[in-house]
């Protein structure tokens, strides 16, 4: 039988592990203020807004060209009224911890795989948990 097997105590595992997740009070109430968030046309604008002109302004930046004071000023009033959006505010806080969640599961995925045990806290910190293991391999652009 495959390790990845639906019927496998990996794939079994890997259920109660998400079972767990969606079950967290913590993590259904990141879900629910990214769904207040979704479902809130004003600040899903807001954001794309703010986002969209951010990009630009690297794009800029990164072209060599100068930023004016007042496009950086008009940019950074938006970004101000974008957390003072509350809704905005959750959204962003609850995609940054779930994010952290998934590199943090990923962490451990991973470690375990390239090193055949159970990682360590030195293992975390000495992988740097990133997809190439901190070892600059892996394939994923590193």
């Amino acid at each position: 039988m495959s390790i990845v097997a639906e019927d496998s105590q990996v794939i079994s595992k890997t259920k109660e592990l998400c079972a767990q997740i969606v079950s967290d009070p913590t993590f259904l109430k990141l879900q629910a203020q990214v769904e207040r968030f979704l479902g809130d046309d004003a600040a899903r604008l807001q954001y794309q807004s703010v986002h969209e002109r951010g990009e630009e302004l690297h794009h800029k930046q990164h072209a060599g060209i100068e930023l004016g004071a007042v496009e950086i000023r008009e940019f950074e009033a938006a970004r101000d009224a974008l957390f003072a959006n509350e809704i905005a505010r959750d959204f962003l806080t609850a995609q940054r911890e779930l994010e952290g969640l998934q590199k943090e599961i990923g962490k451990y995925v991973s470690s375990t795989i390239e090193n055949g045990r159970v990682p360590t806290a030195d293992d975390l910190v000495e992988s740097g948990g990133g997809c190439c293991g901190g070892h600059g391999g892996g394939g994923c652009g590193c």
